[in-house]
């Protein structure tokens, strides 16, 4: 949607909520709902973030992607370290729905749930708009490669700031107790979330050189 204005952004985004509240593609998430609505941040926004899928206790039941369990509390803790507030962002998953299993715990989405769900996600890049998208664990850096390809891994490329679709993206690791046990310390963490406030700031000049560009 390069060229839209906000207003065209902001009713290209509630259509897309309301498609994504209708889907049915993934037999396994029919009774389950999108976390997808206003409250995942604002169109427009500096960052966009990109996790694996709702948790049952944090998105799924809050409605809001990494909210209200211990991944989201460590989420809001790195965000507050480089500045950011959930004001600043704009937050989504790669898989919509919450895939947890028939014993109700969480489960990994499928490659076949995340590929329903490209569609929708393609879409959110392109109506939010943001310079900066970060990826949040393997499941999403890998969601991106079906909106444009690319080599990268998390292993290789964490914390890297990288040109991708016009925009700047920085892997991250998830912000899981899990992974913080045995992937990537708390201290690890948060030297990665720098290269996010980097991002954004080198983000920030490029549009700047634009502009002055433009006046000439």
């Amino acid at each position: 949607m390069k060229g839209a204005t906000a207003g065209a952004r902001r009713r290209e985004f509630e259509a897309l909520v309301a498609e994504a509240a209708a889907c049915v593609k993934c037999p396994a998430m029919c009774g389950r709902s999108a976390v997808l609505s206003g409250r995942n941040g604002r169109v427009g926004a500096r960052v966009m973030f990109v996790g694996e899928a709702p948790g049952r206790q944090g998105g799924d039941r809050t409605r809001v992607p990494f909210s209200g369990d211990q991944s989201g509390r460590n989420f809001s803790r790195y965000l507050a370290a480089i500045g950011l507030a959930r004001a600043d962002i704009f937050i989504t998953n790669a898989a919509l729905c919450n895939p947890r299993g028939e014993t109700g715990a969480n489960r990994r989405p499928t490659r076949g749930e995340v590929a329903n769900c490209s569609e929708f996600l393609r879409r959110q890049i392109e109506v939010v708009n943001a310079p900066v998208v970060v990826t949040l664990g393997a499941v999403s850096l890998e969601a991106l490669r079906a909106v444009e390809y690319h080599r990268l891994t998390l292993k290789e490329n964490v914390g890297q700031i990288v040109e991708w679709r016009g925009r700047l993206l920085v892997p991250l690791y998830h912000p899981s107790p899990q992974v913080l046990a045995s992937h990537r310390r708390e201290a690890a963490q948060l030297e990665d979330y720098k290269s996010v406030a980097r991002a954004i700031s080198l983000a920030a000049t490029r549009a700047k050189r634009k502009t002055a560009a433009r006046g000439v």
